[in-house]
């Protein structure tokens, strides 16, 4: 396999890279020029936050297609979170999981377990027992862990493993049956989802992070508390990392206004000065990634009314190229390091994935990598892989999209 006439991070050539079996044979010189403004080769994406829906809910997605999905967006390695039917609680479930991945993906799929039996906040699950079966991730993500005692038991369990307590941040009490943000709830009819649900849950995990110990991730935060809460844990050294989507980098409440449903998501949609505070925030290193949060539905799923219809959007497809459009420096150029960064080595870092997983994109590496192709005009984004189309970026014009996605010295993923 030759890649032809790409750029590799830390390097200011053009080069051609020769893939020999899995692995990186050579680097060198690019024999002609690229067809397009820009070529760059970045390490295979990870996704640590995604719904593959499988087992339980296969008329939205199912392991084939939302890895098909993935590898569409650059992604070789996705963590799945465990609100299937049933719920990834026990060593069983992950393994059947597993063989589900066995018998056909076209990404790695590494699955989250939950922190409760059944996810109905009550019972911890055998935390020991999928530890030792490799899981490093627990998660009730679609609810709040919001007990404040199995918060504390599930970071001590974890602390000396290595493992990571991944938080969805809604307090049942502040948010309530709260749909959007609060500030444009009576404007639409619905029950606000305040900030506060979200702020009020991390403050308290940060407290009992500091007293416990163990590592606390907080998934998709929305809010410009939020942020401030995770810059001032990272000032105190606590072992706290946080995520932001893709659609919370670019998408407000006003958007929710206009569209209705299709951008219900959970948490909402903020205003125009939380959205700058997630963007800066990820610059600066307080969020540590993004995660796509890819939340496949069925269409009659996200029609009716708003108070009803799901949450969620899909963002495989989608992520790499808002991404890069977010990450710029002062000339609008994208930042191809800072994106390999919050979307592929962190990520890993966070998850545990082994360090030889995630190419450095030398010879001798691992032939796991993706190919980003920059156009001098934006353009629409292709139809999604997803058995899904619950995505609000259809309509969004883009400059760099991913072409093609090699796993191991395997296509993926080539148009």
């Amino acid at each position: 396999m030759l890649i032809e006439a790409v750029r590799i991070l830390g390097r200011g050539d053009v080069v051609d890279v020769l893939v020999e079996g899995s692995v990186i044979a050579d680097i060198r010189p690019a024999a002609a020029a690229p067809a397009v403004a820009d070529r760059v080769l970045l390490p295979g994406l990870v996704d640590l936050h995604a719904h593959l829906r499988e087992p339980g809910q296969e008329a939205a997605e199912t392991v084939a297609s939302g890895t098909r999905a993935a590898a569409t967006g650059g992604f070789t390695d996705v963590f799945a979170m465990p609100n299937t039917e049933p719920a990834m609680d026990s060593v069983e479930r992950v393994e059947a999981l597993e063989r589900i991945v066995r018998a056909g993906a076209s990404a790695r799929v590494h699955p989250i377990a939950a922190v409760t039996l059944g996810r109905q906040g009550t019972e911890l699950v055998d935390v020991v027992s999928l530890l030792s079966h490799g899981v490093r991730v627990f998660s009730d993500d679609g609810s709040c862990v919001d007990d404040p005692a199995l918060v504390a038991q599930i970071l001590a369990a974890t602390s000396a493993s290595g493992g990571v307590f991944a938080q969805h941040a809604q307090s049942r009490e502040l948010a309530g049956s709260g749909v959007v943000h609060s500030r444009i709830a009576g404007q639409l009819g619905v029950e606000g989802w305040p900030a506060l649900g979200e702020e009020a849950v991390i403050a308290r995990d940060l407290g009992l992070l500091a007293e416990v110990g163990g590592h606390l991730h907080v998934c998709h935060i929305s809010t410009r508390g939020a942020v401030e809460l995770i810059r001032e844990a990272k000032r105190k050294r606590l072992r706290v990392t946080s995520e932001v989507t893709p659609h919370h980098l670019v998408l407000t409440d006003e958007d929710v206004v206009r569209e209705g449903a299709a951008l219900k998501v959970n948490p909402p949609l903020r205003e125009a000065a939380d959205v700058a505070a997630l963007r800066e925030a990820l610059r600066d290193g307080t969020i540590d990634i993004v995660a796509t949060d890819h939340a496949p539905h069925p269409l009659v799923a996200k029609q009716g009314s708003l108070q009803d219809a799901a949450f969620g959007l899909i963002g495989f497809e989608t992520a790499l190229s808002v991404v890069a459009d977010v990450l710029v420096d002062h000339a609008g150029r994208t930042d191809w390091a800072a994106v390999a960064q919050v979307l592929a080595y962190r990520p890993a870092a966070i998850g545990s994935l082994p360090p030889e997983s995630v190419s450095q994109l030398r010879v001798g590496d691992a032939a796991t990598f993706c190919v980003v192709e920059t156009e001098s005009s934006p353009r629409l984004p292709p139809a999604p892989v997803s058995k899904s189309r619950n995505t609000p970026f259809a309509k969004h014009r883009f400059r760099s999209r991913v072409t093609r996605t090699v796993l191991e010295g395997r296509d993926t993923h080539r148009s």
